[in-house]
């Protein structure tokens, strides 16, 4: 079984929606509406499973809300927010090796962003509206 294919049946074990696949890319686009995860990317990376969810677009004025977003990050149990490669966007991401995957570490990052989202959805909102 390929790495490709664990990762998949862990996500259809823990009952996340497929909504895209690409088998030569390794990639999977998943959901959770009950955990109010949608769009969430899950990469196979040669010996590293990317996990990305965009959170939101910042707003300009981003001095305190980087602040606010590190010192939340403290308290993130796996995972970290993070931003894309142009600075204008928050992500939630996560790296966890291949080789050794189970899936309770799958699960442990999943449960993190579920918990993220609910414990910080209703600030993460606010910010958003930020201009």
């Amino acid at each position: 079984m390929t790495d490709f294919e664990k990762v998949r049946d862990y996500l259809i074990e823990l009952e996340y929606t497929i909504v895209h696949e690409n088998p030569e890319e390794e990639l999977f686009v998943v959901e959770n509406e009950e955990a109010g995860i949608n769009n969430l990317i899950i990469d196979c990376e040669e010996d590293i499973l990317v996990i990305e969810q965009l959170i939101m677009e910042l707003p300009e004025n981003k001095g305190d809300v980087y602040k606010e977003l590190l010192i939340k990050n403290r308290e993130i149990v796996h995972g970290a927010f993070a931003l894309d490669e142009h600075g204008e966007k928050l992500i939630f991401r996560d790296t966890l090796q291949l080789e050794n995957l189970d899936l309770n570490e799958l699960l442990g990052t999943l449960n993190s962003l579920e918990l993220l989202l609910s414990e910080f959805g209703t600030r993460l909102i606010e910010i958003s509206k930020l201009k």
